[in-house]
């Protein structure tokens, strides 16, 4: 649940910006989540709150695919934190520490350039950028069927995306459009003291959108303004739908990047919830460094 909750409906800025191929790099952030959980008596749990840190280790490298620039990614987060709500009209406290379901994602860029290297890169200039993608999150994090908070989800969910970015001088502006789909969880709070069989839910597919207004102060230092807006996703338990599950929630927040040397950089970002209908009502403070490289494998 937690996963769903804090992780799935992120803000990315210039995620479908090119680069050259053969491009690599290096990602270490640190995220620090900080508010409510609101259920709306989907679940029995009400007055939650949550405090999580979440180091998140990714790898991106980008290749040439059938003369168009692509690009893979994959990210392993892992939290520790603290939830407290009541349950069962019992005040409860919940520590957790463990990983968060692994996530990869591959990209591919439509119009707007060819695969280049970093030569003809330099030569490029953007204008519009049409590309798809598609991130799939693995059930690898953390599950405890007997817990009704984890770090993992215990399902895998698929997230096919159409991305727009659009340049005008040091402006650019991102678009996405994406439905996240979410198979079944068989085994969700079950086989304890308030549930002693197996419980099986579904959620259905969540649309998301997405959008950021940043701009270039120089080369690779540049700041943005990022909102994004998400529907949908209401849950069934055991063939019995829960219609106050339902979301209808939004993001908004801004993000920075700062270059530190020719291989290094710096980002920060902070985002809250604009309009939270169900869900994480969350602050969320991180801070990442990144070091990358142009080179293909030996």
């Amino acid at each position: 649940m937690a996963t769903a909750l804090a992780f799935a409906q992120d803000l990315a800025p210039r995620a479908y910006i090119i680069t050259p191929i053969h491009s690599n790099a290096v990602n270490l952030t640190y995220s620090f989540i900080d508010g409510d959980l609101i259920f709306d008596n989907a679940v029995p749990i009400t007055g939650a709150t949550a405090r999580v840190s979440a180091p998140i280790f990714s790898i991106f490298h980008s290749f040439n695919l059938l003369g168009r620039t692509a690009n893979f990614s994959a990210s392993l987060p892992y939290g520790v934190g603290n939830v407290r709500g009541t349950v069962m009209d019992s005040e409860t406290k919940a520590y957790r520490s463990g990983l968060f379901d692994t996530a990869f994602r591959v990209s591919v860029n439509l119009t707007g350039g060819p695969a280049m290297d970093v030569v003809d890169y330099h030569k490029w200039h953007q204008k519009t950028i049409v590309g798809v993608s598609l991130r799939v999150v693995t059930p690898t994090g953390q599950y405890d069927p007997t817990k009704l908070i984890n770090y993992g989800a215990n399902r895998w969910g698929f997230k096919p995306e159409l991305g727009l970015s659009r340049r005008w001088g040091h402006w650019v502006l991102d678009s996405y459009a994406a439905v996240w789909f979410y198979t079944t969880n068989h085994e969700f709070f079950s086989h304890n003291q308030y549930s002693l069989g197996t419980n099986v839910q579904h959620q259905q597919s969540i649309a998301a959108f997405e959008g950021h207004l940043s701009y270039d102060v120089k080369p690779r230092l540049w700041t943005s303004l990022d909102g994004n807006f998400w529907v949908g996703g209401r849950t069934t338990l055991n063939g019995i739908e829960s219609p106050n599950s339902f979301q209808k929630n939004s993001r908004i927040g801004g993000t920075v990047s700062l270059p530190v040397s020719k291989h290094q950089s710096l980002k920060f970002s902070y985002n809250r919830g604009a309009y939270i209908r169900y869900g994480g009502n969350f602050n969320n403070v991180a801070a990442g460094w990144q070091y990358s490289w142009l080179g293909r494998p030996n």
